[in-house]
């Protein structure tokens, strides 16, 4: 199963022709991902080729998912031209949006955002690493060489954390793990994707990772407590962050006592969610329940 992204799905990447769009086609070819076309305005009839195999260049995402079929698209655009490049995607009526660059203004991100949904569009990001389905496809910047297939569901905020605990559960694998971002607004949630790992089948167990900042993970905890019946484990970065201060994310910040990384692991708690201090002991708690669930 794996969630949104297979082993079918056919993507397009917006930026292809520049450096971070090139670099990074390269790596998603070479896991296997089938990247079909790129999209560079003004850049339409080119071709780059990626293992032998040449892929061919659109000046616009409608171009390109009329020629290929594509329904993904990935987005290394810089962040002036960003929102413009993800309108271009969902007026195209691609199915799912995955938007790697950081820095976009707040209110393009709005924008873009409410157009999504207007139009029944999955976006991830802005400002994330993508998503991972190992053995199927990997959409982003997700270092394929310590994804492996496995039954664990992993949604979190932070790209490195995400790349650690991926690392850490090497050994037990993923369904499929998804980089959300830590942006104050962002397409997919802790809770979208949680609705989709408990439906699907081949995931046994849910991992959540969230940070300091806003109220994303207690609302995930109500979530969780009303409608997950599978075991979900979490980590919440940022204990030691004083209060006031950005860290890391424009999204993480803590205020008064709100979005503290306390209130977020009482509130996940109270759910029933195991939480851990560290990720390595949170990868150890997960490590017991797959050993329970195996009995």
């Amino acid at each position: 199963m794996a969630i949104w992204l297979n082993h079918k799905s056919k993507v397009i990447v917006q930026g292809m022709t520049g450096s971070e769009g090139r670099k990074h086609t390269q790596r998603m070819v070479m896991f296997g991902t089938r990247v079909v076309a790129g999209v560079t305005p003004g850049k339409g009839g080119q071709s780059i080729t990626f293992e032998e195999d040449p892929i061919p260049v659109f000046n616009t995402v409608r171009e390109a998912k009329h020629a290929t079929g594509a329904t993904v698209s990935v987005i290394f655009v810089p962040a002036p031209h960003t929102k413009a490049a993800v309108m271009d995607a969902i007026d195209a009526g691609v199915e799912l949006i995955v938007c790697i660059t950081e820095g976009i203004p707040v209110k393009d991100t709005a924008e873009f955002f409410a157009a999504a949904q207007d139009k029944g569009v999955r976006l991830i990001g802005p400002n994330c690493p993508g998503l991972i389905s190992p053995g199927r496809s990997n959409v982003g910047i997700i270092p394929p060489n310590i994804a492996r297939a496995g039954h664990i569901g992993l949604v979190s905020k932070s790209g490195t954390l995400t790349y650690q605990m991926m690392y850490e559960l090497g050994d037990i694998g993923f369904s499929t793990a998804v980089g959300i971002g830590g942006d104050p607004v962002i397409g997919t949630t802790h809770i979208d994707c949680l609705e989709a790992f408990e439906a699907d089948e081949e995931t046994d167990a849910i991992v959540m990772i969230g940070e300091i900042g806003g109220d994303a993970e207690e609302r995930a905890a109500a979530y969780i407590k009303e409608h997950v019946t599978k075991p979900v484990i979490a980590y919440v970065a940022g204990f030691t962050a004083p209060e006031g201060k950005t860290m890391g994310h424009a999204g993480a910040i803590v205020s008064g006592s709100s979005g503290t990384a306390a209130a977020k692991k009482e509130a996940l708690e109270a759910a029933g969610v195991k939480v851990g201090k560290t990720l390595s002991e949170t990868a150890e708690l997960v490590r017991e329940i797959v050993r329970r669930l195996s009995r």
